[in-house]
C-alpha cells in the first residue's frame, strides 16, 4: 500500500525555464509547485485564466518569491497552440523543461476539438505534437528534457488506424487508450529523432499510477456533470492507504522524469508499488503497445500531416 511520506529530491532548477501543461490544478499544480520551490522559472499555459490566476496565487503561496506567469493555451485548438508557440518564440528565452501534463479523459459522447478532431486524440495527443514542433527551436536552445504523461490505459486498448477519429463508433475508455498510445509513441520517437539528428532534447514518458485527481471527476466541459463511480472508489482506497497512490504522490513519477539526473530519454517512469499503481517512481518497462518503432514513425507522420505542425528532416 502506498505510504503518506511518499516524496522525491528536486535538484536545484535556478537558471531553468520549464513549461507545464495542465498546470491550473490537480497533478500538473503539484508538478508547477515543486518545479518553482526549486528554483525554476515556470510558465503556465492555461485555458481558464480565473482557474490560472488560483494556481499562480497557490504556487506563490507555497514558494514565496517564485519565477511564475501564465500564458494562454487551448490544446483542443490548433489555433490556440500556434499562438503560444509564436509568443514564447518571440521572446527567445531557451525552455529547459517541458512536462505535457495535461489531458482530457472519457466524455460520456463523443466530442471534437475546434478543429474536428475526437477530443481525446486531439487534446492528449496532437495539441501536444503540435506544441512541442511550434517550441523545437526554444527546446533545442535550452538541451531540454521534455516528459510526457501517458497512463496505464496505454496498457490496454489499440490505436484505431482506420478510424483515428472515431466517427463510426465511440468509446469513451477506447478513444482515451488510443490518445494515450499515440503521444506515448510519440514520445519515444522524439527521443530517436533527436539522437538521430542531434537535437540535444531528451524525451521520456511518465504515468501517475491510480490516483484520485480531477481526470474522472464531475467535468461540465466534457459532458460530465457529477463524479465517476471510479473517482469515488478510488478516493476512499486512496484516504485508507490501499494500493493506490495519492494526488500527491501521482505527481512524482513526471517529476523524477522531468528532473533527475538518472532519468534516461525513452525511458518510462510509474509507481514502483503492486502493479505500478502506487508507490514511489521508479522505471519500468515499456508497454507492448509502446515498443514498435514503426507504430511511431506511422502516427508521427499522420499527426505531421493533421496539425501541419511539421519537425525538421535533419
Amino acid at each position: 500500500m502506498p505510504r503518506r511520506d511518499i516524496d522525491i529530491t528536486i535538484p536545484g532548477l535556478h537558471g531553468k525555464r520549464a513549461v507545464v501543461t495542465g498546470a491550473s490544478d490537480g497533478m500538473g499544480l503539484g508538478t508547477a509547485s515543486r518545479l518553482a520551490a526549486a528554483g525554476a522559472q515556470v510558465v503556465l499555459p492555461v485555458r481558464n485564466a480565473r482557474k490560472g490566476e488560483a494556481a499562480l496565487a497557490e504556487i506563490r503561496r507555497k514558494a514565496p518569491g517564485a519565477d511564475v506567469s501564465l500564458r494562454t493555451l487551448d490544446l483542443a485548438s490548433l489555433a490556440s497552440v500556434t499562438a503560444l508557440g509564436t509568443a514564447l518564440l518571440e521572446e527567445d528565452e531557451p525552455i529547459h523543461l517541458l512536462i505535457n501534463n495535461a489531458g482530457v479523459m472519457t466524455p460520456p459522447d463523443r466530442q471534437t476539438t475546434d478543429d474536428g478532431f475526437e477530443l481525446q486524440f486531439g487534446t492528449n495527443h496532437l495539441g501536444h505534437f503540435a506544441l512541442a514542433a511550434r517550441l523545437l527551436p526554444l527546446l533545442r536552445a535550452g538541451r531540454a528534457r521534455v516528459t510526457s504523461q501517458i497512463s496505464v490505459a496505454a496498457n490496454q486498448g489499440a490505436i484505431n488506424w482506420e478510424d483515428l477519429n472515431w466517427e463510426r463508433s465511440y468509446t469513451g475508455m477506447a478513444a482515451y487508450s488510443q490518445s494515450k498510445i499515440a503521444f506515448g509513441l510519440f514520445g519515444l520517437e522524439l527521443n530517436r529523432r533527436s539522437e538521430a539528428a542531434g537535437w540535444g532534447i531528451t524525451s521520456n514518458l511518465s504515468h501517475p499510477g491510480v490516483a484520485p485527481t480531477s481526470l474522472l471527476a464531475a467535468r461540465p466541459e466534457v459532458g460530465r456533470a457529477r463524479d465517476t463511480l471510479s473517482v469515488r472508489l478510488f478516493r476512499a482506497l486512496s484516504a485508507r492507504g490501499i494500493l493506490i497512490g495519492t494526488v500527491e504522490s501521482a505527481k512524482l513519477p513526471a517529476l523524477h522524469a522531468a528532473t533527475s539526473p538518472t532519468a534516461r530519454g525513452g525511458g518510462l517512469y510509474g509507481p514502483s508499488g503492486p502493479g505500478h499503481l502506487g508507490g514511489p517512481p521508479g522505471e519500468q518497462k515499456l508497454y507492448s503497445r509502446l515498443r514498435s518503432p514503426q507504430d511511431a514513425r506511422r502516427i508521427w507522420h499522420i499527426s505531421e500531416e493533421l496539425t501541419g505542425a511539421a519537425f525538421p528532416s535533419d
